[in-house]
């Protein structure tokens, strides 16, 4: 499919401070992390590949074709890291998975018919619950 490695070396990492509350720690430690990954400059992945991708991860590419991913989940930057890492190859080998195409299954002979006659015992019960006609 891809290699792992030579894509996580086309990632740029941008650190920056966490937003919300928390005291001393927060306004001072850039602790949240922003990956970025530019999907037209990519080397390692194909055309199809790109394309596929283009499609299917349209509402999350800027303009120029960019991923822009963010993880403040830590107070470790490292972890943070780790997780936005993470995310992101999840993420692109779920866009590239190609589904499998649904065959429809026929409906066997026998289902019909035991629907038929349940239809027709039905229709006769019903029947059979009016008044005779004596005409």
């Amino acid at each position: 499919m891809f290699d792992n490695e030579a894509l996580l070396e086309e990632l740029h990492f941008k650190a920056i401070r966490s937003s919300g509350a928390g005291g001393q720690h927060v306004n001072k430690v850039a602790s949240k992390v922003e990956l970025s990954f530019n999907l037209n400059d990519s080397v390692v992945l194909d055309d199809l590949q790109k394309g596929r991708l283009q499609d299917k991860l349209q509402n999350r590419l800027t303009n120029e074709g960019v991923v822009i991913l963010q993880c403040g989940e830590s107070r470790s930057q490292h972890k943070n890291k780790e997780l936005i890492i993470k995310r992101f190859l999840d993420l692109i080998e779920d866009a590239l998975k190609v589904q499998k195409k649904r065959v429809p299954t026929k409906i066997p002979k026998s289902v019909i018919k035991k629907r038929l006659k349940r239809k027709k015992n039905q229709s006769l019960k019903k029947e059979n619950r009016k008044k005779p006609n004596l005409d």
